[in-house]
């Protein structure tokens, strides 16, 4: 059952405001342990949806995986029976949590690819305002090698999401979003937040602020999961290509519009309606 966790005076209020926040210590020794295994587990058990997103002559790798909460209890039980559902909902502003995704991030030592600026909801299959990613390290990150976020920057616009490697729109049609800005260029106009994290920290950020990151140096491995939480009005936004992550036969099962009301999605906060079960 999942822990209650009560958030420092004004983190909701930053979250609210920034569409950042850092959290310290709100894993416990017991959750890192689980995560450490379930991480290692999922890395020698890679999914269908695992992805190597550096390129050939990278001197490191980085390895992504999506959506394997199911065949692994390590991480079932850090999603649901840690802090985080119940950090969710304070966060969103929401009664109610309910379990997106998880999300697998290692960087090897030495990987030199960059994350490149972008928002996530765009990628997604969902709409609504109420949802919070947590970026969640096991390995301690310096400074260099953070996630970075955009200020405010999920505040309401969304940008046209592209490929990483070749920058091709395939989620919505080209000129009906946004083009990204170049935020690097303009330091004054987009004030950047990043945070140094040890293990038992973790970062919250809203699914519409952008976000980036470095490589990592060549003594430094960086494994990183991601958790990601909907609220109460999170709705099913199907689209006409694959999103990422892919949810195979959802379309058939849940019309455009509807509550996630779905055995992919279960709820995780309050503890009543806490059910989770394996594949």
């Amino acid at each position: 059952m999942a822990r209650e966790f009560d958030l420092p005076a004004g983190t909701a209020t930053d979250f609210a405001n920034n569409g950042a926040v850092v959290l310290r210590g709100v894993l416990n020794a017991a959750d890192l342990a689980l995560l450490e295994r379930g991480i290692e587990h999922n890395l020698a058990h890679l999914s269908p949806l695992a992805l190597v997103a550096s390129e050939p002559d990278d001197p490191g790798r980085f390895v992504e995986d999506f959506c394997t909460w199911q065949d692994n209890p390590a991480y079932r039980e850090v999603l649901c029976d840690s802090a985080l559902p119940h950090i969710a909902t304070q966060l969103m502003g929401s009664r109610t949590a309910r379990l997106y995704h998880d999300h697998l991030l290692v960087k090897e030592p030495g990987t030199r690819q960059p994350t490149p600026w972008h928002q996530d909801q765009p990628y997604y299959n969902v709409s609504g305002r109420q949802n919070v990613s947590f970026w969640i390290p096991v390995d301690p990150v310096p400074l260099a090698s953070t996630l970075r976020f955009v200020a405010g920057s999920h505040a309401g616009t969304w940008f046209m999401p592209r490929t990483f490697r070749d920058q091709q729109a395939k989620w919505f049609p080209e000129g009906t979003l946004a083009e990204l800005p170049a935020i690097d260029a303009e330091p004054a106009r987009f004030r950047q937040l990043a945070w140094a994290l040890e293990p038992g920290d973790c970062v919250a950020f809203h699914m519409l602020s952008l976000h980036a990151s470095s490589g990592v140096g060549p003594g430094q491995r960086r494994r990183v999961f991601s958790a990601r939480y909907l609220g109460e009005d999170a709705r099913h936004a199907p689209r006409r290509w694959r999103t990422s992550p892919p949810f195979a036969g959802l379309s058939e099962r849940l019309a455009d519009g509807a509550e996630l009301d779905d055995p992919l999605f279960p709820h995780v906060w309050p503890p009543a309606h806490h059910t989770v079960s394996s594949r």
